[in-house]
């Protein structure tokens, strides 16, 4: 029985009551970090993986907090301004929040969280819609690392195969994908049956607060940059 006009109003405010309380855990949340953690990052990410980042948070749990979501939610929490910024300076981080990115608070030293996002990158294999990093080219042959039963499968991704006695086989050169340009759903696919990884996923710092100082990392951004955003 379908619901009534007032049901479905009363679910919706539900649901708005829901999602405002839980934007105010996370800023109430993100406010509490400041207070608790002696320098605030902001930091930027590419071809994120969940699973390797949750293993990375937790590595720094015992000495730090990381914040992913709503930019626009963080940068209320620590103020988007001079005048309602909750510390001094913290509102250059709120203006650098922008696109992929997140925050770090910790206790850690200023070297060793540098050292820890500079270094951090994990490869897999890269999606549909993701850039090739490089050619890949099949030539015209035996594909000996496939069995005779995924010769329909690869010929569903548009590859010139076929079996010849027992064996799949390329009649002709075959190019995966192109340097430079997004991959396919095939494309995808086949690389990933290549065992060929072309995604790197990796940590990039933005800027550092502390009740101190306030420092940029990324190139090209100047002081100015921050004040005008």
């Amino acid at each position: 029985m379908p619901k009534s006009k007032r049901n479905r109003e009363v679910t919706l405010s539900k649901t708005k009551k829901k999602g405002r309380e839980h934007k105010e855990a996370i800023v109430n949340a993100i406010r509490e970090a400041v207070e608790k953690y002696s320098s605030v990052y902001v930091f930027s990410f590419e071809n994120m993986r969940n699973l390797k980042f949750k293993e990375f948070r937790e590595q720094l749990k015992p000495t730090s907090r990381f914040f992913l979501g709503s930019n626009k939610v963080m940068q209320v929490a620590l103020g988007r301004s001079a005048a309602d910024e909750i510390r001094p300076g913290i509102y250059k981080v709120s203006k650098l929040l922008c696109g992929d990115s997140g925050l770090f608070l910790t206790n850690m030293p200023k070297e060793e969280v540098e050292s820890l996002f500079n270094k951090y990158e994990d490869y897999d294999f890269a999606r549909t819609g993701s850039i090739a990093t490089e050619k890949v080219e099949l030539p015209e042959g035996p594909l000996e690392q496939f069995t005779h039963e995924m010769e329909p499968f690869l010929r569903k991704q548009g590859m010139p195969v076929r079996l010849n006695k027992g064996v799949i086989e390329l009649v002709s050169d075959f190019v995966v994908c192109e340097e430079g340009k997004p991959l396919s759903p095939e494309s995808a696919r086949i690389l990933r049956l290549l065992g060929i990884k072309m995604a790197t996923f990796r940590l990039h710092l933005i800027c550092r607060w502390s009740p101190e100082d306030f420092e940029l990392y990324k190139e090209g951004l100047e002081d100015s940059d921050v004040e005008a955003a």
